[in-house]
Parts: structure tokens; C-alpha cells; sequence
């Protein structure tokens, strides 16, 4: 088997571009969250999102384009024969494809969102490679690098282009509006017992990942390895998490299988989910409490959501740049706007305030509607 390393990044949040944007804004624990004024909210609950503040956004495939050109030159990479492209995104609705495409309508035919990874792998000149479009709701870029890692793994490629784009619009906003599922007060406390909600927020970002030989050949650098990765479903309910966190726990278990630490043991700090919704944030504690038994009191946990928002297909390729900045810069993200402890939530949530710390392996968490969930282990290189 051939193992997985992480050779580049390119990202964007509300807070900006690059890795730099996220250090003051997700390690500061600086919320990003304001009224938007990309479309009119006056009919919803709430107008808060976490934007880049302009009322025009640069169009998703024009951001997603420039995050993979910072990839590639991070990496030093050039695409070869096998190379893959995965990218996770939404293709259910029109509207999302006219947001991508920047026109006024679209046929319904068109709303298949394949063309998307072609476009990429033109950018990148990946001619001839795999090209998979995920649209797995909020686990989509994760499950697109968790596959990578598959294909890389077992020698069928040598390297991969993930990516994942979700950019705020009303049609999401509006469905998670009437869900009441958001935030009123334009604050995202997860693990709190106050906690009223998520908010959605802009996130773009592109990984490469290469097999370790691969990159020994060319003479490149790995920034990170990742060691372990798993998926599971619950298959309890269409929203809500089983309760005791049984499809977390379940990749979660996958993942530090694969990564030869059944019992979590060399797990330094974990990204979870995080939404700070009622039943999400209690069913995640009870679940790293399954997969870290009487240790799991030891493990830092926090949510980077309380800072960047829920970025959707996003989250899992964001939040892996996020969670490998904490490997390489030896900080931890605080879980930002934690006030008081609730008794269902009573893991070390990092609250408020970045911490120092040496982190050698980290776990990346992320979940989605249907009761699917994904888990991936990094390692420092």
C-alpha cells in the first residue's frame, strides 16, 4: 500500500485567502459572521452568514479555479497521465448551477455538475485522469479525498486534486431558515449550552495529495500525511444524527483502524463537526466518547464552524487545511463564542482563546443529512 501525503493547499473563507487569512480569523477566534447583503433577507429569521462582503460574488468556478492554481504551485506538481480530480459540490437544484456558470437560466439537463471536475482538470492539464463529481451534501469534498486516498492507497494513481466550493445563496439559506436550524443572533457557539444554531459561510479550497513515492521522485516536500480515513452511516434519521453518535463513531474507528491506532491513542486533537445545533453537538460528544473511551476527557476537540460557518460541500476540504495548519504550526483553533458548559457536551472544546500544543496526529470530522459521516487522520511530516 502506498502512502497518502498532502503536497499543497489553496483556500478561501470570508476571512480571505491563503493560509495566513485563516490563522488570524479561525486561530484567532474571530467570528466572521454579518448581515449579508448578497440577496434580500428581510423574509428570513436571520441575515447573518459568513461572506466575503461583496454583494457579487466572484463566480464559484473562477474562486475554485484560483485555490487549485495555488495548490499546484505550492505542490510544485505537475499533472500527470493518472492524476485524479475529485471535487465536491451541490448538483441538486438550477439555481446552483446558474451560480456557478453566472447565467440567468439553464436547462435542466445542465445541471449535472460533472462538468465541473472537467474543468479543473483542464485547468491543471489532467487530460486523461479519473474525474469525479461528489455531491454528498456537507461530507462531499471530504468524501472526495477520503476516495483519493483510496485510489492513491492501492497504487491505482499516483496523485489526486481534491477541491470542494460552496458560496452563500438564498436557496440554502432560505431551506435552512425554515428548518429554524440557524442562528438568530449572528453568533455560532457549538458545544454551549446556549447554543441557537449554525450559519452558513463562503469556503473554497483545493488539496494536493500524492503517493509518498511519487513525490521522493520528483523531489518535493510533503506537508502532511494522511494515515487514516472511514465513512459510516447511521441510517437513523433524514436530519438528525443518531443520538449516541453511532455513524461518527463507526468512520471515526475506520479511520484510526487504518491508521493502526484502533484505540485512538496517538490522536492529539480532533475538528469536529460542530454545527451548535441541539442534537448534533451532544450526539458528537457521545460518540468521541465511544471511539476514546476513558481518554476522550485528554483529547482537545473545538469547532472551526464557530468562526467560518457551515460551509457545506466545503466544510471537509476547508476544515482539512484548517486541521493541517494546526499540525504544522503547533496551534489549536479555539470552538470561538463558548459561554457555559452544557452536561450533554462535556468534552475539552478549546474554548475561546487558540492553544499551543505539540499535535503529531490530528482527526477530522464531518457529517451530513442521511446520517452519513466521514473521518480522516493526519499525521505531521
Amino acid at each position: 500500500m502506498s502512502e497518502v501525503v498532502v503536497t499543497g493547499f489553496g483556500v478561501r473563507t470570508a476571512f480571505g485567502r491563503g493560509a495566513d487569512a485563516l490563522r488570524r480569523g479561525v486561530f484567532g477566534g474571530v467570528p466572521a459572521f454579518a448581515p449579508t447583503t448578497r440577496f434580500d433577507t428581510g423574509p428570513y429569521r436571520t441575515p447573518f452568514a459568513a461572506t466575503t462582503g461583496t454583494d457579487k460574488p466572484d463566480l464559484m468556478r473562477d474562486v475554485l479555479g484560483e485555490c487549485t492554481d495555488e495548490a499546484v504551485e505550492m505542490a510544485g506538481f505537475t499533472a500527470r497521465d493518472d492524476t485524479a480530480v475529485l471535487v465536491g459540490t451541490s448538483g441538486d437544484f438550477a439555481v446552483l448551477t446558474r451560480f456557478w456558470r453566472g447565467e440567468a437560466g439553464v436547462e435542466a439537463a445542465d445541471t449535472v455538475p460533472a462538468w465541473q471536475a472537467d474543468l479543473l482538470a483542464a485547468r491543471i492539464g489532467a487530460s486523461s485522469g479519473r474525474r469525479l463529481a461528489f455531491t454528498n451534501a456537507c461530507v462531499a469534498s471530504a468524501a472526495a479525498i477520503i476516495h483519493a486516498c483510496g485510489l492513491i492507497a492501492s497504487g491505482r494513481v499516483s496523485s489526486a486534486v481534491c477541491a470542494g466550493a460552496y458560496l452563500v445563496e438564498e436557496e440554502v439559506f432560505a431551506k435552512f431558515d425554515s428548518g429554524r436550524a440557524m442562528s438568530r443572533d449572528g453568533f455560532v457557539r457549538p458545544f454551549s449550552a446556549d447554543r441557537g444554531g449554525m450559519l452558513l459561510g463562503d469556503g473554497v479550497a483545493t488539496v494536493v495529495l500524492e503517493s509518498a513515492e511519487a513525490v521522493r521522485r520528483r523531489g518535493g516536500r510533503p506537508l502532511a500525511a494522511v494515515v487514516g480515513w472511514g465513512a459510516g452511516s447511521d441510517a437513523y434519521h433524514v436530519s438528525r444524527p443518531h443520538p449516541d453518535g453511532a455513524g461518527l463513531a463507526a468512520a471515526a474507528g475506520r479511520a484510526l483502524r487504518r491508521a493502526d491506532d484502533p484505540d485512538g491513542l496517538r490522536i492529539d486533537y480532533v475538528n469536529a463537526h460542530g454545527t451548535a445545533t441541539k442534537f448534533n453537538d451532544p450526539a458528537e460528544t457521545r460518540g468521541l466518547r465511544r471511539v476514546f473511551g476513558t481518554r476522550a476527557d485528554q483529547v482537545p476537540v473545538s469547532s472551526t464552524k464557530s468562526t467560518t460557518g457551515h460551509m457545506l460541500e466545503a466544510a471537509g476540504v476547508v476544515e482539512f487545511v484548517i486541521t493541517l495548519l494546526a499540525l504544522t504550526d503547533g496551534v489549536l483553533p479555539p470552538t470561538a463564542n463558548f459561554t457555559e458548559a452544557d452536561p450533554d457536551c462535556d468534552l475539552d472544546y478549546v474554548p475561546n482563546v487558540a492553544r499551543d500544543a505539540d499535535v503529531r496526529r490530528a482527526l477530522n470530522l464531518n457529517a451530513a443529512f442521511g446520517g452519513v459521516n466521514t473521518a480522516l487522520v493526519l499525521e505531521r511530516r
